[in-house]
């Protein structure tokens, strides 16, 4: 590893970390995940899953299943950028899960180049999407050595 691949891999698990303490805002019991927009070395947005604003922040049901209108963290980050100044073009997104398809196509509109996760997720079609679309996708737990490149 290059000197210059050392730093970013720095970089990156410190932003996957921060990503991870974003994900304790969550209200959801089954799982909390957080995501990051990082641009030019800048958070230009961050998100968490839960409900939309001004809705009860109660994400499961009765039966513990998780309610039809919970946002998933990178939607909850990509829409905030909507309301922003701030352009995602060709930003980094650090997401605490590997995002499902639904978020995926939100990262491939949003002009996002880059995607680090820390956790697998059951599906991998939201990974798929994202290498179809040429969008870099890294495996990164800052709790194991080596970053893995998909």
């Amino acid at each position: 590893m290059t000197e210059e691949e050392k730093k970013q891999y720095n970089l990156d698990c410190r932003y996957v970390r921060m990503a991870r303490i974003w994900a304790e805002n969550s209200y959801c019991k089954r799982r909390q995940v957080g995501a990051l927009v990082v641009k030019n070395k800048a958070i230009i947005s961050d998100g968490y899953n839960g409900t939309p604003s001004g809705f009860e922040n109660i994400c499961e049901d009765e039966n513990n299943v998780t309610k039809p209108y919970v946002l998933h963290a990178e939607a909850n980050a990509i829409t905030k950028l909507a309301r922003s100044h701030n352009s995602s073009d060709g930003a980094t997104l650090y997401v605490t899960a590997s995002p499902c398809i639904e978020c995926a196509k939100l990262i491939i509109q949003a002009g996002i180049r880059r995607v680090v996760y820390s956790e697998h997720y059951r599906l991998e079609d939201g990974i798929k999407l994202l290498q179809r679309a040429n969008i870099k996708v890294e495996y990164i737990n800052p709790d194991e050595h080596e970053p893995t490149t998909l």
